[in-house]
């Protein structure tokens, strides 16, 4: 491996070098092809299964290349990047395929492909590929399919801080290139700025700049080889706070119980995300088993070993309660695809920890065999063998017939916008259901499903039956404006109305009251949220109902004030302060309060 590296930092021809910024530069135009194509209309922006592999490809295969050039044989290079495109083939027509005929609303790629491909997809494909990468280009430095642990570690570490830097490069460029069109433009000279704002800039210079920044770090192995080994001297000892934190927390559940674990409802990723960071931790202070760390890391690097098997085991409870109440969704699928994984370092390096005559030395194979299994799951996961929508639909699907879950508590919200194609099949099927429990009412509510339109409501059933039900009225003679009552709330057409009014189960106050004097009443309400100011409403001359101002009475130290205001001890008094005409446009003071007052804000009508 050091004659390799020798090589690279002398020997790296000017051919090989050309050949990356050519990579570089063809990258950007073809991101550039498909992003005007994406913008204009143009083929294969209305064919989705061209264009989305096209894109991904596009994205994640070119720093391989660079990546590979010069390490690899040209025969090697060509027959892993062929796989290369045949992995990410796969996933981007699958896809595709997952979101291919929704309904508008419900995410389908129609709407464009810079903007629809999905980010996890994108993100654990980057993953897919540096993992995979990784093990080819050390096969190929070792000449053999399983290479040794110290050129998986060598080879790993180089890409990241290559990629690492690279992006830094770039961001660093882009800074400059910004300074330099501020500069232009004091005289005058706004070429700079508006090339910067055209994409046929834009993306080329990037492009170009990542593939320069890898050439430079690849050429120069010292310089990265020096700061990993910064890097990761600075994480292991962060291990022996890590070691003690989780024990701590480990030795304190018998006390404590599991049911305010649970209580969380996120207990699962919370226990992955110590899981990770005890992995990550502990192959800081491992490297390639030939650091010499200090015995306090030693020993914290043993310990944390052990840890991550009770942690796992907790988390795989965990999930199994909510499974076992609630059924699989796509995140309790990933969560349940991340504790395979986190199962096998767990049970991996608590046999390593037990081998006291070694320095966690079996980890070594532990972290190899595992990256295979990384490999294994994700692309699983991408792909319709254990696609995480397909599988979830088909379980609530399951525990719906088996009457599992009554069709009153059946989540066709979640079909509708998270099952992808799959669920919008299984909604189809049951808005037709003829024969079973409940067949009527599973029709209907399935019915109401397809027609939704807004995936952030919840599935929430808005427009309740009467305002009335929500909004309680203060003082309690009062009575909500008929036209207020009657009105339709749309969050569609005003962002900021209240839930009180368009949701069951929502709760508010109101005060009714004429603050401008005009003889017609208005609506302020309160405690429609904890940080939402109190919305002050008033009738147009259309009949309609619309924020008319605001009292910023959300905070804590305004309670009593509240309390006041429901009791009717309160008045309308004019303002301190005139307020400034300028132009016809009405400025009012605002005054200025002390720390331990409650700002009452009213916006000018």
């Amino acid at each position: 491996m050091e004659q390799d590296e020798t090589m690279l930092g002398a020997g790296v021809s000017r051919r090989v070098m050309a050949l990356r910024l050519a990579t570089g530069l063809a990258q950007g135009g073809l991101l550039y092809w498909l992003y005007q194509a994406d913008r204009g209309g143009w083929w294969p922006a209305g064919a989705p299964y061209v264009m989305t592999p096209l894109l991904m490809a596009c994205a994640l295969l070119p720093a391989m290349l660079i990546s590979a050039m010069g390490h690899m044989a040209p025969k090697k290079v060509a027959q892993w990047m062929l796989v290369a495109v045949g992995v990410v083939l796969i996933m981007a027509l699958h896809a595709v395929s997952r979101e291919a005929g929704l309904a508008p609303g419900a995410g389908e790629l129609a709407k464009g492909a810079f903007t629809s491909i999905p980010g996890p997809m994108m993100v654990f494909g980057a993953v897919f590929m540096y993992i995979a990468h990784s093990l080819v280009m050390a096969g190929a430095a070792d000449k053999r399919r399983i290479a040794s642990y110290d050129t998986y570690f060598e080879l790993a570490w180089k890409l990241a801080v290559q990629l690492k830097f690279s992006a830094f490069f770039v961001g660093a460029l882009w800074l400059v290139l910004l300074m330099g069109s501020g500069l232009f433009a004091m005289v005058k000279l706004g070429f700079l700025k508006q090339m910067m704002e055209e994409s046929w800039f834009v993306v080329p210079v990037i492009c170009f700049a990542w593939s320069c920044a890898m050439h430079i770090t690849d050429v120069r192995p010292a310089i990265v080889r020096g700061i990993r080994s910064l890097l990761l001297v600075l994480l292991s000892w962060i291990l022996p706070v890590a070691a003690l934190i989780v024990s701590g927390f480990l030795c304190a559940l018998p006390f404590t119980g599991l049911d305010a674990l649970w209580a969380t409802r996120h207990a699962t990723s919370l226990l992955l995300a110590a899981d990770a960071v005890l992995i990550v931790l502990i192959n800081a202070a491992f490297q390639n088993g030939q650091a010499k760390a200090a015995l306090v890391v030693r020993v914290s690097a043993r310990v944390a070993a052990l840890l991550i098997l009770p942690l796992t085991a907790i988390a795989v409870y965990a999930l199994g309660l909510r499974v076992h109440d609630y059924g699989w969704t796509s995140d309790r699928v990933i969560a349940a695809a991340c504790l395979v994984v986190a199962s096998c370092y767990a049970a991996g390096y608590a046999w390593a920890a037990h081998r006291y005559e070694t320095w966690l030395c079996p980890i070594a194979k532990v972290n190899v065999a595992t990256a295979f299994v990384v490999l294994a799951v994700l692309l699983a996961l991408f792909t319709p063998i254990a696609d995480p929508a397909r599988l979830s639909v088909n379980n609530q699907l399951a525990r719906l017939e088996k009457g599992r879950t009554k069709a009153a508590q059946f989540d066709f919200h979640y079909l509708r916008f998270e099952g992808q194609r799959y669920g919008q099949e299984a909604l189809t099927r049951l808005a037709q259901q003829a024969t079973g429990p409940d067949a009527a009412l599973i029709r209907e509510l399935a019915a109401k499903a397809l027609k939704e339109t807004n995936r952030w409501n919840g599935g929430q059933q808005l427009a309740p039956v009467s305002i009335a039900d929500n909004v309680k009225v203060w003082p309690a003679t009062a009575r909500l404006p008929a036209s207020f009552v009657a009105q339709k709330w749309s969050p569609m057409e005003d962002q900021a109305v209240p839930l009180c009014l368009m949701s069951r189960g929502s709760p508010c106050d109101a005060l009714v009251l004429d603050v401008d004097g005009d003889g017609k009443p208005e609506v302020m309400l309160f405690n429609t949220g904890r940080y939402s100011p109190a919305p002050l409403y008033a009738e147009r001359a259309d009949g309609k109902w619309v924020t008319v101002g605001h009292l910023d009475a959300s905070g804590s130290e305004c309670v009593p004030l509240i309390e006041k205001l429901k009791a009717g001890q309160y008045a309308l008094v004019a303002p301190r302060m005139q307020a400034l005409e300028v132009a016809g446009q009405v400025l009012q003071f605002q005054s200025e309060f002390g720390a331990d007052d409650c700002k009452l804000i009213k916006a000018a009508k």
